[in-house]
C-alpha cells in the first residue's frame, strides 16, 4: 500500500509551508513519527514526522512552497525494512551548499616599460604618482601618449589577489515575512520611540543575595525578565492604552497581560507569549521564559505559542546593545527595549556615585497612545525597577520569591 502524506495545518490563517530541509533521502527507509522533513511557515519551523513505516518517495524539493493539504511525499508501507538497519536516522542532511560565485576573472592588463611613455606622458604621470608601465596606452604599439597621461586616474586600492565573491542565498518563509511585517509597521503605524535609564543597582543586590537560594528551590535562576515582566504588567495596569490595538475604527484593550518575549532561535528571531503574567509571581515568569527559550532553541516551538501577545519586551542587551528603537510587534501598540548595564557616573544627592545603568525604550503606535501616556508608562517601569522591594514584592521578599 502507498499512503500519500500530506503537509498538516501548523496554524489557524497559514495556507502554505515551506520544505526548509529533507532529513531522509529519496529511497529511504523510514519508521513511524520518524522526522523526515522541516518545514517552515511564516510563524516557525516545524518537524515533520512520517505517519507510517515503510520506504520513502520524496514529491517536493528544498525550497519548494507547498499548499497546506499537498502530498509531499509517498510512503510504501508494504515495504520490507532491510536487513541490518539499526535506528531510524537522525543525523541532519547536509543542505546544498548555497551557491557562491566565482572570483570575477581579472582583467588581463597589457603592461609597458616606461620607455613607451612620450616624455610628456611621463612628467604628467610622474605628477600623478601613477607607474607608467600601470596605464595602458593608446598609441602606436601601446605607446603611453599625453592624452592617456591627463585621463590616468591613481588607484584608489591596492590589489591583493584576494577573494571578490558573493554569495547568493535563499531567505527562509520565516525570515521574508518577518522583513514584511517589519515593513509594514513602518509604513502603516505612526510609531515614535521614548526613553529613560534605570539604575539597576537594588535589583543587582536583591539577585546576589537570594538567587542562590532561589534557585536552589526553585531550579531556575532569579534573572532580569521577571522583574521587567512583573514591572510591564503594572505598568499596563496603569496605563491601558499600552495593552491596546487597533481593530478598524475601533480601539480593543485587553483585561489580561500577554507579554510576547523575544528570543533568538535558530532559524531567527521568534517572539513566544508568557500567557496572563498578571497571574504569574517571579518564580513563574521565570519559569516560563526558560521554557520558552529552549523551546525556542530546540526548534519545537509551536505557532499557538507564539500566536497572539498583548506586548512585547526584547532584550537587545545580550548582544552588546547600548541603545535603540524597537519595532512594534503588529497587531500590538507598544514594545519594550532592554539594553546592556554600564557602570556609569550619575548625580546621587548631590553627589557622584557610579552606577549600573540600563538603557530602556518604549516604542509606540501614536495613533491611540499619547505622549503622556507613552512617558507616563516608562516612568512607572522605572519606578518599579529602582524600587522592586516596595513596589513588586510589597515589602516582603520571601513570599515574593517564594523562599
Amino acid at each position: 500500500m502507498v499512503l500519500e502524506m500530506k503537509v498538516p495545518s501548523p496554524g489557524e490563517s497559514i495556507t502554505e509551508v515551506e520544505i526548509a530541509t529533507w532529513l531522509v533521502e529519496d529511497g529511504d527507509y523510514v519508521e513511524k513519527d520518524q522526522a523526515i522533513a522541516e518545514v517552515d511557515s511564516d510563524k516557525a519551523t516545524l518537524e515533520l514526522p512520517a505517519e507510517a513505516s515503510g520506504t520513502i518517495t520524496l514529491k517536493a524539493e528544498e525550497g519548494d512552497a507547498v499548499a497546506v493539504g499537498a502530498v509531499v511525499c509517498l510512503i510504501d508501507t508494504s515495504a520490507a525494512k532491510p536487513e541490518g538497519d539499526a535506528a531510524p536516522k537522525e543525523e541532519k542532511k547536509e543542505t546544498p551548499k548555497a551557491e557562491t560565485a566565482s572570483a570575477p576573472k581579472a582583467v588581463e592588463t597589457k603592461t609597458y616599460a616606461s620607455g613607451s611613455a612620450s616624455p610628456a606622458a611621463k612628467k604628467i604621470l610622474a605628477e600623478k604618482g601613477i607607474d607608467a608601465g600601470s596605464v595602458s596606452g593608446s598609441g602606436k604599439d601601446g605607446r603611453v601618449t599625453k592624452n592617456d597621461a591627463v585621463q590616468a586616474v591613481p588607484s584608489m586600492g591596492t590589489p591583493t589577489g584576494g577573494s571578490r565573491g558573493t554569495t547568493r542565498s535563499k531567505m527562509s518563509m520565516l525570515r521574508r515575512k518577518v522583513a514584511e511585517r517589519l515593513v509594514d509597521v513602518k509604513n502603516t503605524t505612526a510609531m515614535l520611540t521614548t526613553f529613560n535609564e534605570v539604575d539597576m543597582a537594588p535589583i543587582f543586590e536583591l539577585r546576589k543575595e537570594y538567587k542562590e537560594t532561589f534557585k536552589a528551590k526553585h531550579g531556575v535562576g532569579l534573572g532580569f525578565m521577571s522583574f521587567f515582566t512583573l514591572a510591564v504588567v503594572r505598568a499596563l495596569k496603569m496605563y491601558p492604552a499600552v495593552n491596546s490595538m487597533i481593530d478598524g475604527k475601533e480601539m480593543l484593550t485587553y483585561d489580561f497581560c500577554d507579554i510576547s518575549i523575544a528570543v533568538s532561535g535558530p532559524k531567527g528571531l521568534m517572539v513566544p507569549v508568557i500567557r496572563n503574567a498578571e497571574h504569574l509571581s517571579f518564580r513563574g515568569v521565570e519559569s516560563e521564559v526558560k521554557r520558552l527559550a529552549l523551546r525556542a532553541r530546540d526548534g519545537q516551538i509551536t505557532v499557538d505559542e507564539m500566536t497572539g501577545g498583548t506586548f512585547t519586551i526584547t532584550n537587545g542587551g545580550v548582544f552588546g546593545s547600548m541603545l535603540s528603537t524597537p519595532i512594534i510587534n503588529p497587531p500590538q501598540s507598544a514594545i519594550l527595549g532592554m539594553h546592556n548595564i554600564v557602570e556609569r557616573p550619575v548625580a546621587i544627592n548631590g553627589g557622584v556615585a557610579i552606577r549600573p545603568i540600563m538603557y530602556v525604550a518604549l516604542s509606540y503606535d501614536h495613533r491611540i497612545i499619547d505622549g503622556k501616556e507613552s512617558v507616563g508608562f516608562l516612568v512607572a517601569i522605572k519606578e518599579a525597577l529602582e524600587n522592586p522591594v516596595e513596589i513588586l514584592m510589597d515589602n516582603n521578599i520571601t513570599k515574593a520569591l517564594e523562599l
